[in-house]
């Protein structure tokens, strides 16, 4: 990943100050399938957090358990402290 384009990125989403416009930047940004997946993955860190097990995470969603995996080793990193 090339940082100085992911900074761009980070720096687009921050000067973002309202939820229609964030909405926006975000549909003209991301595919239908990116625009699924995306909540679906902080459902996953939200229920990890409240315990619930990564299988039934898994079932529930519909998704892999490879990706609740992930979720489960980036919280064991620190990298959803704000979630």
């Amino acid at each position: 990943m090339n940082n100085k384009e992911f900074d761009e990125l980070v720096k687009a989403l921050l000067s973002i100050e309202d939820k229609k416009s964030m909405q926006n930047f975000l549909f003209g940004l991301l595919t239908k399938k990116e625009l699924e997946d995306l909540p679906n993955r902080l459902q996953i860190i939200k229920m990890l957090k409240e315990g619930i097990p990564q299988r039934e995470i898994a079932k529930k969603l519909g998704v892999g358990i490879a990706t609740v995996t992930r979720g489960s080793k980036e919280i064991d990193r620190g990298t959803f402290k704000n979630v």
